[in-house]
């Protein structure tokens, strides 16, 4: 394959990651992922190969070099035999990755060739003993991870002829009857019409007595605290359907309205459901800075709208009845809340909620990755600075977020590390936007402080963080004019496709010829830069459509990992629905 012309940043860090003395079992796992997507099977046969043999006691890298390997079709004899010696190991991941490698060699469509039948059976055994296990132990495990578990187990199924059970691990994927010969999908996030955008699985945490967490019923997840006076909720989601759907798994559902609904910021996926908690006394806590950030969001409208999905119905009479300008305690039933404003790196309104005797801080977005929503301006990578360093030296036992993968991955622990690191990129990126330095460029300079080396749970976060870091610092900093001309006269999409029209012949194939090279060496956003210009040239072209599709399916995979936001942006123009993983 002939080498891209863009650089996969994320994978280009997470090798060098990997490859530190004690690189985290997140980190591995998040670059298999990417690997996958970029169907970089030989690059990830070579370099899991070389990490294993340097680290020949480390079972997770003797199972993916085993996984790649038979995914590159390198010596598949050699790999099932690493692969069966990671297993004896280690329990966990060497199982997942041995039975996902061997699902991979079962037949797809069709029966089997009559020479192989015996291998197959063999194989799909070992395939459901090994997938069965993991989603027996699936609370180990990511939820990013069950996804591919389904795929792999209903093609053993498929192949053993027991149908039934094929259908059903298909329906638990989420991803349609046509998933298990597919490659497999690594995510938890899910999108559809509906229920609009989920980050995670639903379910519910209880990090002390008393404190039940809702995540994933919504885009956002949502809290109850029990006190001897009431419920206290933190945040309320999108939607009142699903607070209540929440609160009902809870075991609340008699408990509502709540005393007391503390927002940690306006925007509305969590202050949309408020309905289902507030009663006439309910007394609403939030930020000194709170209305103006409600009015602000008032004047705006989502630009997808599979975003909050077609269940949810935003309050639009959110008024607190108690504004917050500093550092305050507030007893509830003898429970001491905390609630500390921030400027965060969201939103200016951020407020969090601490509780003294359980050290559990929730903070709802003030740790946001994308630093706002990515559809508005806002958000400040000096804020998110700003609450690093507060949260440091507050010393909470736990974070709670407002978001699943949040709280799963920008941990305590990680903070130690994430904290200096980004200080570290604020510096790094400021001199280069002083030196005139493009965006693009500066993003393709991929840095990663040297310090994450002794810090291996911050490496995910701080990647996940990285390029959205850079961008809204870079457009904070500079104008809409650029140093290399763009944004002097912007150019309508119709005129663009004219030029390039000009350029490809008036030729529907030149277009498909430059698109499908593009997409076939990993250029994706090229490719998809190409083929919409030309179908607007050629809107009857089918090759253009179905290149077209394929690139935004494969884009989807590229951003499963940690964008939820991109993730979200190419499934609706590929017009595709993921449902949650079961």
């Amino acid at each position: 394959m002939t080498q891209p012309i863009s650089r996969n940043r994320l994978v280009g860090s997470l090798t060098e990651a990997a490859s530190w003395p004690g690189a985290d079992r997140n980190t591995l796992v998040t670059l298999a992922a990417a690997l996958v997507a970029a169907r970089a099977d030989t690059e990830g046969s070579r370099y899991f190969r070389d990490l294993s043999e340097r680290n020949p006691e480390n079972a997770a890298a003797q199972a993916l070099a085993g996984f790649f390997q038979v995914r590159a079709g390198d010596d598949v004899g050699a790999a099932i035999v690493r692969l069966d010696k990671a297993a004896t190991m280690d329990l966990g991941l060497p199982q997942y990755f041995r039975g996902l490698a061997l699902a991979g060699l079962l037949p797809g469509e069709g029966p089997s060739e009559s020479g192989h039948a015996a291998a197959d059976t063999g194989r799909a055994d070992q395939v459901i003993a090994d997938l069965e296990f993991v989603l027996a132990v699936r609370d180990q495990f990511p939820v990013l991870l069950l996804r591919a578990a389904y795929q792999g187990l209903a093609r053993a199924y498929r192949v053993l002829g027991r149908q039934q059970q094929a259908a059903e691990a298909l329906e638990r994927s989420g991803l349609g009857p046509a998933a298990a010969d597919q490659p497999p999908m690594f995510t938890g996030f899910s999108v559809t019409a509906r229920d609009g955008m989920r980050v995670s699985a639903p379910g519910t945490l209880s990090p002390a007595p008393d404190v039940h967490v809702a995540q994933s019923y919504d885009f956002g997840d949502f809290a109850f605290i029990q006190t001897s006076a009431g419920i206290v909720a933190i945040d309320a989601g999108t939607s009142p359907d699903r607070v209540r759907a929440a609160m009902a798994d809870l075991g609340m559902s008699d408990q509502a309205p709540v005393s007391h609904v503390i927002f940690t910021h306006a925007h509305l996926d969590h202050t949309g459901g408020s309905e289902a908690v507030r009663g006439p006394d309910t007394q609403v806590i939030a930020s000194a800075g709170f209305p103006a950030e409600a009015e602000r969001q008032r004047h705006w409208t989502l630009p997808f709208r599979n975003f909050t999905g077609a269940a949810a119905t935003p309050a639009s009479d959110l008024k607190p009845d108690r504004l917050i300008s500093e550092r305050t305690s507030v007893l509830v039933g003898g429970t001491e809340f905390v609630l500390i404003p921030v400027r965060g790196g969201e939103t200016p309104d951020a407020l969090m909620v601490y509780l003294p005797a359980t050290g559990l801080l929730f903070t709802g977005d003030a740790l946001m990755p994308y630093l706002g929503v990515p559809f508005t301006a806002e958000g400040s990578p000096e804020g998110l600075l700003d609450t690093l360093r507060y949260i440091r030296e507050l010393a909470p036992r736990q974070l709670i977020e407002g978001h699943t993968t949040l709280t799963d991955n920008f941990t305590i622990e990680a903070l130690a590390g994430l904290e200096p690191a980004l200080t570290e990129l604020h510096e790094f990126a400021l001199a280069r936007i002083g030196e005139n330095m493009t965006l693009p460029h500066i993003l393709d300079l991929g840095y990663l402080p040297a310090l994450l080396r002794d810090h291996p749970a911050a490496v995910v976060p701080y990647l996940a963080s990285r390029d959205d870091f850079i961008a809204r610092l870079y457009h904070q900093r500079t104008g809409y004019w650029q140093p290399d001309g763009q944004g002097l006269d912007p150019r309508s999409p119709e005129e663009t496709a004219a030029a390039l029209d000009l350029l490809a012949g008036g030729k529907a194939d030149a277009f498909v010829t430059a698109a499908a090279t593009l997409a076939e060496q990993g250029d994706l956003t090229l490719a998809l830069d190409i083929v919409t210009p030309g179908l607007l040239r050629h809107p009857g072209n089918r090759e253009l459509a179905e290149l077209r599709q394929t690139v935004l399916i494969r884009l989807m995979e590229q951003s499963q990992l940690s964008d939820p936001f991109g993730f979200l942006v190419y499934a609706e123009l590929a017009g595709a629905e993921v449902a949650p993983v079961r």
